[in-house]
């Protein structure tokens, strides 16, 4: 497996360039990723509002970062789960379950917890969610809720992959993974 690099690619905007439609399209955005990937202004103007529209999208917030944090280990990057573990936090996940979520264990989850991580695993894995989990997800969710799964976990891949490659750096006094 590829590793990612240990210094940026393509570094962040520098605060004195972030003028004109850079400054417009960050608007107090100020995170690595953001001055980053506003670089390629076009996608950047097109992919924030899609990134957003699914941090309040149809699944619970709960639900919802639990498939980001196990898609961020599944791809290692390790930027995404240093930005996503204080918005755990914020949506009802204990540290103990953020750091649980790193391992491959699905022991000790609650049931539709594990569920979870099993179809971010299957997303990752073979690129589909399997029968059961399926089965699984469809007890609970409504179909847009079962649309919208894949599409979050797929969305990170591509952050993560874009992270990942770029050689984004984790934001200061951010988390890195458990050891």
């Amino acid at each position: 497996m590829s590793r990612r690099p240990e210094t940026p690619r393509i570094e962040p905007l520098p605060p004195d360039q972030r003028v004109g439609q850079h400054a417009e399209l960050l608007d107090g955005l100020d995170a690595n990723i953001f001055t980053t990937f506003v670089r390629a202004p076009g996608l950047f103007r097109r992919w924030l509002p899609f990134g957003g529209k699914l941090l309040a999208g149809k699944l619970p917030a709960r639900d919802r970062e639990l498939l980001i944090l196990r898609t961020s280990v599944n791809c290692d990057a390790v930027y995404e789960w240093s930005q996503h573990v204080s918005i755990a936090l914020g949506v009802g996940l204990t540290r103990d379950e953020i750091d649980r979520v790193a391992t491959d264990s699905l022991d000790g989850w609650d049931p539709f917890d594990a569920t979870l991580l099993r179809a971010a695993d299957e997303l990752h894995g073979g690129s589909c969610i399997g029968d059961a989990t399926w089965a699984a997800l469809a007890e609970r969710y409504e179909t847009a809720q079962l649309i919208e799964l894949p599409v979050l976990v797929g969305q990170y891949h591509l952050v993560a992959m874009t992270l990942n490659s770029l050689g984004v750096q984790v934001d200061d006094g951010l988390p890195g993974f458990p050891s």
